[in-house]
């Protein structure tokens, strides 16, 4: 599968001092970002990473930033948003990674041989960040979603709320 934004880095460019790289969707990009993350639209994709060597681990702090269009949950209704994230991952040599890694740990991305794939890294943190229920602002249930059920569940919710 190749990826939607790809932009590989060299890993002899990154020293115990570390560098900082912008990467940026084009804007032929956007419409396969959107597609593969199943929202409407993506507006912008830009991520500025900060990478630094440990070892083997390749370190990477990122500033993500996107606009894009999502669908409300409540209204079905497309809207346009903002989303902004701070990340950290860890790039691993293939077959190194922690087998249960620490719930607050960065999350480690296998390579192999000497590069690695900033765009679809910044793709990926960027499908981690969406909402899984996306709201537009305002947005309200209607009141027949907030009444008592009706019909055939009805007697199930009243027998659990009598436990």
């Amino acid at each position: 599968m190749t990826p939607e934004v790809s932009r590989p880095l060299a890993l002899d460019r990154v020293g115990p001092a570390g560098i900082k790289m912008l990467v940026q969707a084009d804007p032929a990009e956007l419409p396969a970002v959107a597609a593969r993350l199943g929202i409407p639209a993506c507006q912008s994709l830009c991520c500025e990473f900060r990478l630094r060597r440990i070892g083997e681990v390749i370190e990477a702090q990122g500033d993500l930033a996107a606009s894009l269009t999502q669908q409300c949950v409540v209204s079905l209704d497309d809207f346009d948003g903002m989303m902004q994230d701070h990340f950290v991952v860890h790039f691993v040599p293939a077959g190194t990674e922690d087998d249960e890694p620490e719930p607050d740990a960065p999350d480690q991305i296998p390579f192999e041989g000497s590069m690695v794939d900033l765009g679809e890294a910044m793709v990926e943190q960027l499908a981690l960040s969406l909402d899984p229920y996306p709201r537009r602002p305002g947005a309200e249930l209607p009141a027949e979603a907030a009444e008592p059920a009706q019909g055939a569940f009805a007697a199930l919710a009243s027998l659990q709320t009598r436990q």
